[in-house]
């Protein structure tokens, strides 16, 4: 893509391969302070740039909070911090109307979820009631109190974190609210290098906490976010993402499937993996890589699942290897509707074959192994690799867009 995108003001403009290097110089900024996977910082990337939120449940001291505060920091962004305890009241998220003396009138007082990444640390321990209050700030952006509306700063990310851990005193989202987050992750425990790592930065540091300096300008987030509304998602890749969830809608293991929402939030965070990857096309890797992040979460399965312990996730896994994979060729052009209703720039895979886990994606994701190239057949438009490899003659990059 040789256009650029403005931003909101006009202050910053972004080619794909320069907003994959942004995407890039974020992730090495958030490495320098924090032991993480790249699965996770991708995802949680991803998140921010479809204009989504992010869960994130893990076990207290892995860094859950760290994280959020420091993706806040090396993207630019203002940054606030709301432990969520069971005393805690709608008023105390959202703000309230303040009488002041001076004027002798009510003026609103803004609450913590008034700025640009919020971290709602341990939401479970809230009660249901103030949970909610965070609905509408999710989804509408903006808040209401006494029938007044007041918008959110732009851009506006929800951290939450939760402890799967200690359950007693705790309130468990309900499936309304966790249909909110467009992305759930897990950070898990480092490794041994890892966490010599982490030792080594301790001691390089006077402050408890780490920190890091933004590795982007004003503007950055919300150019990568309009770059992200421009990215090409073929009508059979489209396809492929309402099959995966309708076949987890019809597994006997699960009482509610992937919701018409959760399609939506697969396929915007889909066209910000392009973004990150440094395409203006979303390929079939970019969905298998996200489906246990955008869709794991929003399943409820039935007592007797629950029961046996089925994983969400395995239920993800299922459904994705119940369909084919689709061929896609990057260089085949648009299709014209009047000329050509129906036509399509994606060619079938031959045989995608069944697939599989644990290859490790361009980007540092994960992705299954067997369902990302096709039969090894040519498309029409040249020699193309359903994993983004470059086509003969076009210039088209990796995923990594390096």
């Amino acid at each position: 893509m040789d256009e650029s995108v403005d931003g909101p003001s006009g202050d910053v403009t972004l080619t794909v391969d320069e907003a994959s290097d942004v995407c890039l110089d974020v992730v090495e900024r958030i490495e320098e302070s924090v032991v993480v996977e790249r699965r996770v910082l991708f995802e949680t990337l991803s998140a921010v740039i479809a204009r989504g939120h992010v869960l994130v449940e893990d076990v207290p001291g892995t860094g859950k909070t760290v994280l959020a505060r420091v993706l806040a920091e090396a993207l630019g962004l203002d940054f606030g911090r709301l432990q969520f305890t069971p005393d805690l009241l709608p008023s105390d998220v959202t703000g309230s109307n303040v009488y002041n003396e001076h004027d002798r009138a009510f003026e609103f007082a803004e609450g913590p979820v008034f700025t640009n990444v919020v971290l709602a640390d341990e939401i479970n321990r809230a009660p249901p009631k103030t949970q909610a209050a965070l609905l509408e700030a999710m989804e509408e952006r903006q808040v209401s109190v006494d029938g007044t509306t007041h918008p959110l700063p732009d851009p506006f990310v929800v951290v939450a974190t939760q402890n799967p851990v200690e359950q007693e005193g705790t309130f468990q989202l309900p499936e309304a609210q966790r249909d909110r987050f467009s992305v759930k992750t897990s950070l898990g425990y480092p490794s041994v290098e890892g966490e010599m790592g982490l030792l080594d930065r301790r001691s390089n540091r006077r402050t408890i906490a780490p920190s890091v300096e933004a590795a982007v300008e004003p503007g950055s987030v919300q150019a990568l976010q309009e770059l992200a509304e421009d990215v090409r998602v073929d009508e059979k890749v489209r396809r492929y993402i309402i099959e995966i969830a309708r076949q987890t809608r019809e597994d006997g293991r699960v009482e509610v499937g992937v919701s018409p929402r959760g399609v939506q939030r697969a396929f915007e965070a889909a066209r910000a993996s392009a973004v990150i990857s440094g395409r203006e096309y979303v390929t079939p890797d970019d969905i298998k890589r996200l489906t246990r992040a955008t869709m794991a979460h929003r399943l409820v399965l039935t007592t007797e699942a629950t029961v046996e312990g089925v994983d969400p996730a395995d239920v993800i896994h299922a459904a994705t290897d119940a369909v084919d994979v689709p061929a896609v060729s990057p260089e085949a052009p648009e299709p014209d509707p009047e000329t050509a209703p129906g036509a399509s720039s994606v060619t079938e895979a031959a045989d995608p074959g069944p697939t599989g886990e644990g290859s490790e994606a361009p980007d540092g994701g994960t992705v299954d192994s067997g369902g990302t190239t096709d039969s090894g057949e040519t498309a029409e438009s040249g020699e193309t690799a359903e994993s983004g490899e470059t086509t003969e003659g076009s210039g088209v990059e990796r995923e990594t867009g390096e």
